[in-house]
């Protein structure tokens, strides 16, 4: 779970330019502990870990998490994300709101639930 919202933040089906222009580029997570680049890849959008600081268990650069989302209203997403790394695919929310987005991740039939803040890295 914790992996997907690191990388998470975010992942389409039909728009990736779309959602590109809104969530692409840079993000660091709110914790300091992970930095993804979030670009398309193929039809979805792709969350890869650039930086994990030392000592992060379950995490590593190069990660990655391939998101299948679509806009809901302005800056707003959802859809379903997935992590490779663990096969593994995790319902998710995404909020874009200038340079500040907010990703949710749920498993369980969403009864299990957890967003991350991120900020992005330049412009």
């Amino acid at each position: 779970m914790k992996k997907v919202l690191v990388t998470a933040a975010l992942c389409i089906l039909g728009a990736a330019s779309v959602q590109a222009a809104d969530l692409g580029g840079e993000w660091a997570r709110g914790d300091g502990k992970a930095r993804v680049k979030i670009e398309p890849c193929g039809d979805n959008i792709c969350a890869i870990n650039t930086w994990i600081k030392p000592g992060t268990p379950k995490e590593k650069t190069g990660d990655r998490l391939v998101m299948t989302i679509k806009p809901s209203s302005e800056g707003q997403y959802s859809g379903s994300a997935f992590d490779p790394q663990r096969n593994m695919t995790y319902n998710i929310s995404v909020s874009v709101k200038g340079d500040s987005m907010t990703t949710k991740g749920c498993i369980v039939a969403g009864l299990l639930c957890k967003g991350v803040e991120w900020s992005r890295i330049g412009s």
